[in-house]
């Protein structure tokens, strides 16, 4: 029996599905995906994209040629609400999707909180990742008329990474800048403090700048203020302050956990809808907490893919086992990076080497042919 299958977004923790997306089509159901946009970036090569070192078609994956190219109807657009009940989504278009399995993977975005942002200013959020293209192409111009002055806010590793790319964009273009890492109350917080010192001599010995120990309050134009009354001027600025997923779960009355994410079982499905499954930053993992990671969107692939096939025909359901520890690497955007796996810490070349190889092995795994040469 044909059933419709809806997937919610092009993220990490539905590229398998994408990638066999005819295979399910073979079977005889119907596949749809909505998307914002036609295309989905990689966030782990975001910051080198802002460098300069990868181009914006190295490190994003066409989810509409996935889609099509498979059989399956892309959509783009956004998903306003749920009717968990009567198995509908409502979209910001108007229009309505009945569905019998439906997956999310609408991933997370950066909570501003009480901070505003004043109209014309040149301030980007780091995610979506777009962002820093268009930040790239910001700076690009401001560098052939001056020096201009960066200010990047948030302490973790968006923030590092994001400051220490921004340097190598401004150099390799022949510039000078006066970069500003605002880190909160400290740089690098959670994680082991040889990371820490790793990352500080890194951003001192290229006179970047790290402010601890406060936190921003206000953005006017072209002007931050922080808690403790100190007012940093910048031409462009970078907010990197965590990250939180959609409320759509919750304005939609479905169970949320404490992030305000999903909330799913061990099978990837809410707690309280079997057919409605999710991956990435937009759940809550009821199990366990999961840190917001790629890594767990990226272990999650196999499991959705399976599941997901497996409720439209009624088969067992596998659970998700989020594994061991994981494997960070930093791009510290002078061609080093930091490597950090349990009590393993390192810095250099080879650890940048080892990132770069692993993120371009990721991406052939799943862009279509002829990915990079499209435009």
């Amino acid at each position: 029996m044909s059933k419709h299958l809806v997937l919610v977004g092009g993220g990490h923790a539905h590229l398998t599905c994408l990638k066999k997306l005819k295979h399910i089509v073979e079977r005889g159901h119907r596949v749809t995906v909505i998307s914002l946009a036609d295309y989905h970036y990689y966030s782990g090569m975001g910051p080198g994209m802002l460098a300069g070192t990868y181009s914006p078609q190295e490190i994003r994956f066409n989810v509409k040629k996935m889609t099509e190219s498979s059989g399956g109807k892309f959509i783009p657009g956004a998903v306003t609400r749920i009717d968990a009940p009567k198995r509908l989504l409502y979209l910001a278009s108007g229009e309505e999707i009945a569905f019998e399995v439906a997956s999310f993977n609408t991933g997370s975005s950066i909570p501003l909180g009480p901070l505003t942002v004043p109209d014309g200013a040149n301030v980007f959020t780091v995610k979506p990742i777009e962002n820093l293209l268009k930040a790239r192409l910001t700076l690009q111009k401001l560098i052939k008329s001056g020096s201009p002055r960066i200010l990047v806010v948030g302490g973790g590793p968006a923030g590092l990474e994001v400051a220490a790319n921004t340097w190598k964009l401004i150099h390799a273009q022949g510039g000078e800048a006066r970069i500003t890492l605002q880190a909160g109350k400290r740089l690098m917080a959670n994680f082991p403090d040889k990371v820490r010192q790793l990352a500080i001599s890194s951003l001192q010995a290229r006179n970047i700048e790290v402010i601890e120990g406060t936190h921003l309050r206000a953005l006017s134009s072209g002007q931050a203020v922080l808690d403790n009354g100190l007012e940093i001027p910048f031409d462009v600025a970078f907010l990197a302050l965590g990250v939180q997923p959609s409320s759509l779960f919750a304005d939609s009355g479905m169970r949320t956990g404490p992030d305000g994410g999903m909330l799913v079982n061990e099978y990837l499905h809410a707690v309280d809808y079997p057919n409605i499954f999710g991956g990435g930053d937009c759940i809550s993992f009821q199990p366990q907490p999961l840190a917001k990671v790629g890594v767990y969107a990226v272990r999650q692939n196999p499991v959705l893919d399976h599941n997901l096939l497996a409720a439209l025909e009624g088969r067992e359901l596998i659970p998700f086992d989020p594994g061991g520890a994981y494997l960070l690497i930093f791009n510290m955007g002078n061609g080093k990076g930091i490597f950090w796996k349990k009590n393993w810490v390192w810095g250099g070349r080879w650890a940048f080497y080892l990132k770069d190889y692993i993120d371009r092995r990721f991406m052939r795994t799943y862009q279509v042919s002829g990915e990079q040469q499209e435009k």
